[in-house]
């Protein structure tokens, strides 16, 4: 069974950093590009980030290139989000998807799971 969770959302103020996790269970993680993706209230969801399975190749939409960094911890199962300098756009709900393509965009495309979200408030 497929399982996975994300975790380390919270509020911050603008300016801070968090890292959000994707850990998983039932399979290797490492077998499948892993997307990161965001939804604020009233807004459509947006790819944020994706690592690849093939090469470990990583893409970044360009408004968190410098900021947000993506990476798997293989001996975990896990995939990370670090984010810095966060800013009051980057509030919303954060998804991490499971399979797919990753693009230039920093977008998964067509994933086969999503996980039920984190969310990340950015707020003084």
């Amino acid at each position: 069974q497929v399982q996975f969770v994300e975790s380390g959302g919270g509020l911050v103020q603008p300016g801070g950093s968090l890292r959000l996790s994707c850990a998983a269970s039932g399979f290797t993680l490492d077998r499948y590009p892993i997307g990161w993706f965001r939804q604020a209230p009233g807004k459509e969801r947006e790819g944020v980030s994706c690592i690849s399975s093939s090469d470990g190749s990583t893409y970044y939409a360009d408004s968190v290139k410098g900021r947000f960094t993506i990476s798997r911890d293989n001996a975990k199962n896990t995939v990370y989000l670090q984010m810095n300098s966060l800013k009051s756009e980057d509030t919303g709900v954060y998804y991490c998807a499971v399979g797919g393509i990753c693009s230039d965009s920093g977008r998964a495309l067509d994933p086969d799971y999503w996980g039920q979200g984190t969310q990340v408030t950015v707020s003084s």
